[in-house]
């Protein structure tokens, strides 16, 4: 490690504009016993960091602290007990807080070695975008070829990936976005519907009369019973957020249990559907082994894929690290599609 090296990190001080996020510096970190040192070569603005600014992420720290849900970087040094090899190596890592800086420790078990001749920024939108992804398509709705899906919000960083991953397994895709995305959707094979206008619900019954086989909703509120209702016999409801809350004041917890306990209710009614949430971090307090391991097999299964030509990581803009005000302002606009990241 180069002596002049120093830490950079975004820190978040409470509920701020974008603008009221500051840049902190210091000394770079040492990696502690069954740790590595990982120097950030890219990491991203996703909706939990959105969430967080406003104080609204279900499980968030307390003020003030380092955002950053994920980061792909070059592993600078091993502490005690991991092997020494494994400096100079590229690894992928999901932290929920503190990627949002230009050095990152974490325990080596946690990071994930990405192949070579894959793009830092690009390997970045595969990691919390891509894991939530293919473990909602993969291991929730298991989902079959020649099936029929609905994606909300298919222009996102996690429904990019989704709509993607579905069409390579041979899965029909109906996906709502604005009308400026629907080009880009129907060139991917995706059936685009404008959430802005019109009952889309009635459009979706008129693309797939007998219902749909999945749906991936990360908005949430009143919308999530047309999501329920849109499934056919034997479907499956993947809710994974609470978009149409994000403005919201009050409890940042209550919006998420008014939202489980409709999935409760919903799953124990005999109705030959299911309705699941989503928590990428689900598992972990039982089981880190377990949980390590899947996260793992399924990155390195989204590397792959990459690198078939299966996903095409949208990256919407970079932008350098002190830049993190206009970069949160982006991603927060609806405007773009793909994932905003951030470089060091």
């Amino acid at each position: 490690m180069n002596a002049a090296e120093e830490l950079v990190e975004i820190v978040l001080p409470g509920k701020v504009e974008p603008e009221g996020l500051r840049v902190r510096h210091g000394a770079v970190p040492a990696a502690g016993p069954g740790q590595v040192l990982i120097r950030m070569e890219a990491t991203g603005v996703s909706f939990a960091e959105q969430q967080m600014r406003r104080g609204r992420y279900y499980d968030q720290p307390p003020f003030p602290f380092v955002p950053g849900y994920d980061l792909v970087g070059t592993v600078l040094a091993t502490g005690e007990g991991v092997a020494a090899e494994l400096a100079g190596a590229r690894v992928a890592a999901l932290v929920k807080v503190g990627a949002w800086a230009s050095h990152v420790v974490v325990d080596a078990a946690d990071a994930v070695p990405v192949p070579d001749g894959i793009d830092p920024a690009e390997a970045e939108t595969l990691v919390v975008s891509g894991i939530t992804a293919w473990q909602m398509l993969n291991r929730k709705a298991r989902v079959r070829a020649g099936q029929t899906v609905l994606v909300h919000g298919a222009n996102s960083g996690v429904g990019s990936i989704l709509v993607q991953l579905a069409r390579a397994a041979g899965v029909r895709v109906i996906g709502t976005a604005s009308v400026r995305h629907h080009d880009a959707l129907r060139e991917q094979g995706v059936t685009p519907v404008d959430y802005r206008t019109g009952d889309v619900a009635a459009r979706v019954r008129e693309l797939a009369p007998r219902g749909v086989d999945a749906v991936f909703d990360h908005v949430g509120g009143r919308g999530i019973v047309d999501s329920w209702n849109l499934l056919a016999p034997g479907g499956t409801l993947v809710s994974y957020g609470t978009a149409s809350t994000r403005d919201d004041e009050g409890s940042r917890q209550w919006p998420v249990l008014k939202l489980l306990g409709r999935l409760w209710l919903w799953n124990a009614l005999p109705n030959r559907r299911r309705a699941l949430f989503f928590n990428v971090w689900a598992g972990r307090a039982l089981s880190k082994n377990r949980f390590r391991a899947r996260l793992r097999a399924d990155l390195t299964e989204l590397f792959a894929a990459l690198q078939r030509g299966d996903v095409t990581p949208r990256i919407a803009a970079r932008y350098p690290l002190a830049e993190v005000a206009d970069a949160l302002r982006l991603a927060e606009s609806g405007t773009v599609a793909g994932k905003v990241v951030l470089n060091p």
